[in-house]
């Protein structure tokens, strides 16, 4: 192996909404790369399917649904490469992935632009400040606009976006770019677009190319200092200055360059790879910290130095025919086979059996990793998310964000000889993925399975059919309702208890109100006793009622979110107060003020983003209106519709099948959660008398 410059390396992902051609791209920057020796298509005839698309259910389905791992040579770097999914489901799989990258590329469809998926992937991008690169796909496809799409990332995502290249043709007639820095074009040839030929600008093409070249160098020049005093000058700055400007801008995330092409046509892709060596930071470029556990976790800046002590990221969990393997990124110091490694979670020591590089589902293996890499272990037990250190360096790199369920099912193995396998496949998948949840409900003894949408939990069921020879028999979706209140309401409570013995007595005086409705917090509990009314070690037993009353509201039974709190009076006995006195106390007070603080159910509110043909954009609009939907907004796209709406979870259940038949399969929507919302009353109603129903059947 070639020695390891951190300089040479470039750790990335490429990310977009549903079907914008990432896995395609992966593909041809594999085989650029020399990874692979032949292209083969997501959904291709020849029943290989992608590289990167390593699952069954993956090329059956036609698409990604856990993010894949590689590295790939070019030009003498190394890009470690990961390829993420596009559908809201598997959002977890982005997450933690851009958790660990330094860059990304945001691929975009030249024709339907900055979609649904696009503006989450952004998000997830701005939150853990990946510098990106935009790549504009599918210019062969009828009605390709890369220009509108630059317009998109202006307005709907508020990235500073430019032409960093123009098409040479669109549609049926696209043959390659021009790059706008050094005004060369390209066109590309061959079967696999492998022969790149440099042609003069196409003399149709020089005044746009010109004009779009004016606003780069307008956009160095907010970047630089020196570009913008050549601008100033009417002076023209050179390739190399515009280059570090570019690469200034984008590693700052004041930039975002454009590109084109098509990978599915093989055009475009090795210019891409270029620009990512020029543009997107080396793992030295970007600041990275941890907390000092020592030091109160004060903040502790990581210095990609494999002389340092170590520290690694364990961001991906997978179980395999050998045993978990676990995606690793060492951000200080190094890690060799044999080394024995501290998980600050848990404070245990274990030894490295086995260090490998992932290349989709293959592996090979290698003696030591260094800092700024990404690499996988074997047999090695943790959860995702858990930080490795050597030599008593007592650090935690901060997690990721995980988001909450909203949407539930009951799920059984369908016989009993697979009750083994099935908490096997639970207890793999719960590791494996944070998004997925398993609980079990005591009242009705079932196991509940939750996750981010219907193909999430679809997937996992199919996983255990396939992975472990299991059936599972699902129940109805159960969607994640929650329980609040409208208005403040005071308690005034004393649990008293005198039967032989010692008895229990605690008083708790005081009020719940909401929570403004743009609160973090889901609960706020604040202790204003004075005087030690009440002494202070039964404090905590009172806001440990009121949490655990709040886990089940007495309304639908599900969770109680946005109260607060107050802890005014109460009194107490010498003898007959405890802990646990306080604690029932405290259940009771707050069943108590729930009742009269205006109780309502919480509804969790989609996004939805529906695209028809235009002819069809009446009975669409209708489907989302019988819904419960709200529509935000309609826009036209070359003969599409695209109608944006806030629609009720618990109306979207059989919503797929019911688009395909009104627009002749010709429909897509994509979904995300967006906010909860109090449901109308007639619904409360019914899934209050449905609650209250099903308890006495359970008391019966």
């Amino acid at each position: 192996m070639a020695k390891w410059d951190i300089n040479t390396v470039r750790n990335i992902g490429i990310s977009a909404h549903i079907d914008s051609g990432k896995t395609t791209l992966s593909e041809r920057i594999l085989f650029y790369g020399g990874r692979i020796h032949a292209i083969h298509e997501v959904k291709g005839k020849d029943g290989v399917g992608a590289t990167m698309d390593s699952m069954d259910l993956e090329r059956e389905k036609g698409i990604t649904i856990q993010s894949a791992a590689t590295q790939v040579t070019w030009k003498d770097h190394t890009i470690n490469l990961i390829d993420t999914p596009g559908h809201v489901d598997f959002t977890i799989e982005v997450e933690r992935s851009l958790r660990v990258l330094d860059g990304a590329i945001l691929v975009l469809c030249g024709v339907a632009g900055v979609q649904s998926q696009s503006i989450t992937v952004d998000r997830q991008m701005k939150r853990y400040s990946v510098p990106r690169l935009a790549f504009v796909n599918k210019l062969d496809r009828q009605g390709a606009n890369p220009f509108r799409v630059k317009d998109a990332l202006l307005e709907k995502l508020k990235l500073n976006a430019f032409m960093a290249q123009i098409p040479i043709g669109l549609e049926d007639g696209h043959k390659g770019v021009v790059d706008l820095i050094t005004m060369k074009a390209f066109v590309f040839e061959g079967a696999n677009g492998e022969i790149i030929n440099e042609i003069p600008v196409p003399a149709d093409l020089l005044e746009s190319a010109q004009e779009h070249r004016k606003i780069l160098i307008e956009k160095c020049a907010d970047v630089d200092d020196a570009i913008a005093e050549k601008f100033l000058m009417e002076e023209e700055p050179t390739i190399d200055e515009l280059h570090a400007a570019i690469r200034k801008g984008v590693i700052s995330l004041k930039m975002c360059p454009v590109f084109c092409g098509s990978a599915f046509k093989n055009k475009g892709v090795q210019l891409l790879l270029d620009a990512v060596l020029k543009y997107l930071p080396t793992p030295a470029e970007k600041k990275e910290f941890a907390l000092d556990l020592n030091k109160n976790e004060e903040k502790l800046e990581l210095v990609p130095d494999s002389n340092k002590p170590l520290c690694a990221l364990a961001f991906k969990l997978q179980e395999t025919q050998f045993g978990q393997l676990t995606y690793m990124r060492v951000y200080q110091g190094k890690m060799s086979k044999g080394d024995f490694i501290t998980n600050t979670s848990t404070g245990k020591a274990v030894k490295v059996p086995r260090l490998v590089r992932m290349h989709s589902d293959k592996m090979e293996d290698i003696e030591t990793s260094f800092s700024g890499d990404i690499v996988a272990v074997f047999g090695i037990d943790c959860a995702s998310g858990d930080t490795f250190t050597k030599d008593d360096y007592n650090v935690s790199m901060q997690s990721m964000h995980v988001p909450d369920a909203v949407i539930s099912l009951a799920v059984s193995p369908k016989d009993k000889a697979g009750a083994n396998n099935f908490s096997k496949a639970l207890q793999k998948f719960r590791k494996e993925d944070p998004t997925f949840r398993v609980h079990r409900d005591e009242e009705s003894a079932e196991t509940i399975i939750s996750g981010m949408g219907e193909l999430h939990l679809e997937v996992y069921i199919e996983r255990m059919k396939r992975e472990f020879n299991c059936e599972v028999i699902a129940g109805q979706p159960q969607v994640a309702y929650r329980e609040t209140i409208g208005q403040e309401a005071e308690y005034d409570y004393t649990h008293k208890k005198q039967t032989g013995g010692s008895g229990q007595f605690a008083k708790t005086i005081g009020k719940v109100e909401p929570l403004p409705s743009d609160a973090t917090e889901t609960f706020v509990f604040e202790n204003r006793v004075v005087g030690g009314r009440i002494p202070r070690e039964f404090i905590p037993a009172v806001e440990e009622g009121f949490r655990e009353q709040c886990a089940k509201g007495p309304l639908i039974g599900f969770p109680i979110v946005g109260i607060k709190v107050y802890l005014d009076d109460g009194s107490y006995h010498d003898v007959d107060s405890s802990y646990m006195a306080f604690k029932i106390c405290a259940m009771a007070a707050m069943r108590q003020a729930y009742e009269r603080a205006k109780p309502s159910v919480l509804e969790p509110l989609m996004k939805l983003e529906t695209s028809v043909p235009e002819e069809y954009q009446g009975p669409a609009t209708g489907q989302i209106n019988q819904r419960r939907g709200i529509i935000l907004g309609t826009d036209s796209n070359e003969g599409y519709a695209i109608i944006t709406a806030e629609v009720p979870l618990s109306e979207m259940f059989g919503y797929s099948t019911d688009l395909r038949s009104a627009t002749k399969g010709k429909g897509e929507f994509s979904m995300e959660f967006s906010r909860y919302s109090v449901a109308p009353r007639n619904v409360q109603e019914e899934l209050a008398k449905k609650y209250q129903e099903k308890r006495a059947k359970e008391n019966s």
